[in-house]
C-alpha cells in the first residue's frame, strides 16, 4: 500500500501551484523541494566522488586549484569554508595520493601554495564528466533550455544568498548545529 496520496502521484512533472491558505501541499513547498533535491544530488554525488581524499572537499580543492591557478593553503581553506586544520589534513591525504602539491610561495616563504599535479588535473577531468553524467540523470526530466535555466537561476539565488550570509567555516557552522553542543 503506498503512503502518497493519489491526487500527489497523478500531479506530473511541471509542479505544483501553492495554495493560498495552509493546506498547501508538501510539493509546494520551496524548503521541501531543496531538500529533495539536495538529498538526491549529495547522495548521487558521493557516489560519483567515492575514492577522492576528501569526497566532495577534495574535489573542491582540486576544481578551484585547477581553475584559479595555485592559491595560499590559508586562503584555500578560507575560500572553501573549510577550518585550516581540516584542511591541513585534507591537503595532506590529496598529497599522498598524488593529486596535489604544496610548493613555496615566492612571495613569502613561510606560505604554501597548493597546486594540482598531472595526476591531479586527469582525476579532475575524469570527475567532471562523471558528475555531469550525475547531473544529466538528476536533470534529464528537464529540456536544454529548462536546464540552462534552472542552473543560471540556482546560481544567482546561490550568490545572492552567499553574499548575504558567507559561509566562512563549514566546521564552525556544523558545529553549532550539532545537538550534542547544546
Amino acid at each position: 500500500m503506498s503512503s502518497t496520496p493519489p491526487d500527489v502521484a497523478t500531479r506530473g512533472t511541471r509542479g505544483v501551484e501553492p495554495a493560498v491558505a495552509s493546506g498547501a501541499p508538501v510539493e509546494a513547498d520551496l524548503g521541501w523541494a531543496l531538500g529533495v533535491v539536495f538529498r538526491q544530488y549529495a547522495k548521487a554525488a558521493a557516489v560519483t566522488l567515492e575514492g577522492v581524499p576528501g569526497g566532495p572537499r577534495g574535489y573542491q580543492v582540486l576544481a578551484t586549484t585547477s581553475a584559479e591557478g595555485p592559491k595560499r593553503q590559508l586562503d584555500l581553506a578560507a575560500q572553501l569554508g573549510v577550518d585550516r586544520t581540516v584542511m591541513t589534513y585534507l591537503l595532506d591525504d590529496l598529497e599522498k595520493a598524488g593529486l596535489v602539491q604544496r610548493r613555496p610561495d615566492p612571495a613569502d616563504r613561510r606560505a604554501r601554495l597548493i597546486a594540482p599535479t598531472d595526476d591531479g588535473r586527469e582525476t579532475l577531468c575524469d570527475l567532471e564528466r562523471r558528475l555531469r553524467a550525475t547531473e544529466d540523470q538528476m536533470l534529464g526530466i528537464l529540456d536544454e533550455s529548462e536546464r540552462t535555466s534552472f542552473r543560471m537561476l540556482l546560481q544567482r539565488l546561490a550568490m545572492k544568498a552567499n553574499a548575504v550570509d558567507p559561509l566562512h567555516n563549514a566546521c564552525t557552522l556544523a558545529e553549532a548545529d550539532d545537538p550534542a553542543n547544546t
